[in-house]
């Protein structure tokens, strides 16, 4: 039995600044599989640790009867640093405040990384080839000298997550429903998934663009096979971005049943040797992010929303009013927006002062379109 804390220090930017970063780790240590949970990578973004709150003494019990088949690495708060950025009574925890950069954006890409450590070595065995892999990975990652504190966190992450067949990236969007991001390959696998989160919608994109924490295993595996052709190399670790709602959506009877529903999965998985309780509805299909539309404000102004989430719209639909905040019609004149494609509004913003370009809404759709085609896919 192993139901392990671990706190280590992330030795800081500034003469004696110190973070304490911990994390926990449960399971036998010679299990089969690894699991790697973490949440709030987005530091303003909650209901996943609330999450991961509730699981956790629910793993420590299986633990200690003996039911993990995997050994599973929790990150309730996986970024300490966001955790601390205060302004103005005010959580500023999506960007670093230093550099201006989304936490969750430019993660390495592995697989230039390690490319020449692969080069002729790659056999006619999956299992050969998936271990070599991380083996490389373990290594690049051991020899790096890390410049700054968020560096120092993202190689300890990456160390812990690069050898797990199931990493899970907890999120939350501003206000939405349920949703996962994934990999185009990992559909339908990870279909059981979905529907035991309840998620409305599950968009997949091989790159998007940004960097993003939940595609850097996927592209390391997708660039080995590319550039191997003819070598089995499997899609060897189930990566994907859970949006639990909204940021306000942080609540003990919500983060108690989404815990109860990630162990329903992990049990159906037979990573826990126990009843995983009654099976959920099947829930939406995956569709490609470049289906999804994000409305964008073509100048300022206070939203007004006509939908919400969840109802259906059609294109040409308006979906909001922009009220003028300047001009000569100023709070007078209402200028509606309208939807450019049919689909399920999936989230909207909660603040309702937009700037020009702001992102108000998103709606997920069936048709890949145009604007979106080979596009940056985020909304940041």
């Amino acid at each position: 039995m192993s139901f392990e804390r671990k706190t280590v220090p992330l030795r800081g930017d500034t003469p004696g600044t110190v973070t304490e970063f911990t994390y926990y780790v449960v399971g036998p240590q010679n299990a089969p599989e690894k699991v790697h949970l973490q949440a709030a990578l987005h530091a303003d973004e909650h209901p996943g640790t609330m999450v991961l709150h509730h699981l956790l003494p629910m793993l420590r019990q299986a633990d200690d009867q003996g039911l993990l088949r995997a050994r599973f690495v929790v990150m309730p708060a996986v970024n300490p640093f966001g955790l601390g950025q205060q302004s103005l009574r005010h959580h500023i925890g999506r960007y670093d405040t230093n550099t201006g950069v989304n936490f969750n954006r430019r993660w390495p890409d592995l697989f230039s990384l390690i490319r020449s450590q692969l080069s002729g070595r790659l056999s006619d065995d999956e299992v050969f080839n998936v271990n070599l892999i991380r083996t490389a990975v373990s290594r690049w990652i051991d020899a790096q000298q890390p410049r700054t504190a968020a560096e120092q966190l993202r190689l300890l992450v990456l160390k812990e997550a690069h050898d797990a067949e199931f990493v899970l990236d907890l999120h939350c969007d501003d206000d939405s429903l349920i949703h996962i991001f994934t990999s185009p390959e990992l559909m339908p696998e990870l279909q059981d998934l979905a529907d035991w989160m309840g998620a409305a919608a599950t968009l997949t994109a091989a790159d998007s663009g940004g960097g993003s924490f939940d595609e850097v295993l996927p592209q390391l595996y997708r660039k080995v096979a590319q550039a191997n052709p003819g070598k089995p190399v499997p899609m060897a670790s189930a990566t994907a971005t859970l949006e639990y709602r909204g940021q306000a959506d942080v609540f003990d009877p919500l983060g108690a049943d989404d815990a109860r529903r990630l162990w329903g999965f992990l049990c159906g998985r037979n990573l826990i040797d126990a009843e995983a309780g009654t099976p959920p509805a099947h829930m939406a299909e995956a569709t490609p992010l470049e289906a999804t539309e994000i409305i964008r404000t073509d100048r300022p102004g206070l939203v007004a929303y006509r939908v919400e989430l969840g109802e259906r719209v059609s294109k040409g639909q308006p979906v909001a009013d922009l009220i003028a905040m300047d001009g000569p019609e100023a709070f007078m004149s209402r200028t509606p927006i309208l939807a450019g494609t049919d689909g399920l509004v999936l989230s909207r913003r909660m603040q309702k002062y937009a700037p020009r370009g702001t992102s108000i809404m998103k709606i997920v759709g069936t048709t890949v379109l145009p604007s979106r085609k080979g596009a940056y896919l985020l909304e940041d």
